[in-house]
């Protein structure tokens, strides 16, 4: 009964996912809620985390590893690093604030830039959807914004537990269909040289004929 756990284990594929915005957007409050499913009110903006959960999406298991990053201004000479090891990416946010949806432009510029792609899976996320007397950016702006940046889009609560899981499920899927890509790409190489190898072997094969054709003859 071991041996399938096991197996089951060396299979399950890992996913590392950053979640980046501004400070008091929501994003440990978004990470707490979907790891251990509780809602943290109030949290240290400087605080950077990260945590590891094991879900099941599409019937495959798999471990996903988030990085909760600050969202202060004096750890943004991190970011390069994050991104760059970074899978997928949550954009988050908040409704209730205007000046967080407008930094984002330059998150997901450096994101590109780092990961020197536009093909990065990557969800948008307006957070605190509940607070809606307090909104300030419209759904229509986050629909926009999203469609310019080719990306997911979704609008959440980690205190009413709206779309949480969402958030991580639909990267999950997004990284499975890059990698699917990069994979079907690899072996359209591997064929592709495989060939040249067979006409530069099959082209020598038969000059080798030839040229011992010709020696016969002298």
């Amino acid at each position: 009964m071991t041996i399938p756990f096991i197996n089951s284990l060396i299979k399950m594929r890992e996913y590392k996912i950053v979640v980046l915005g501004s400070g008091g957007v929501g994003k440990s409050a978004l990470t707490v809620q979907f790891v251990q499913g509780i809602f943290v009110e109030k949290y240290d903006p400087t605080i950077e985390d990260s945590y590891r959960k094991q879900v099941e999406v599409d019937g495959q298991q798999c471990m996903l590893e988030i990085l909760d990053t600050a969202g202060t201004e004096q750890f943004t000479a991190m970011r390069d690093l994050y991104m760059k090891n970074g899978q997928g990416f949550v954009l988050v946010y908040s409704i209730t604030a205007q000046s967080t949806f407008n930094d984002l432009q330059d998150l997901r510029e450096q994101i590109l830039r780092v990961k020197d792609t536009d093909d990065v899976p990557m969800v948008l996320v307006g957070n605190k959807c509940d607070l809606e007397e307090e909104r300030v950016v419209g759904k229509e702006q986050g629909i926009s914004l999203s469609r310019q940046f080719s990306c997911a889009f979704m609008e959440t609560s980690a205190k009413a537990k709206i779309n949480v899981y969402d958030i991580f499920y639909d990267l999950v899927r997004q990284i499975n269909k890059k990698i699917s890509r990069e994979e079907t790409e690899t072996e359209k190489e591997i064929d592709l040289c495989a060939s040249v190898i067979y006409i530069v072997t099959w082209n020598q094969k038969v000059h080798l004929k030839i040229s011992r054709l010709l020696l016969d003859k002298v």
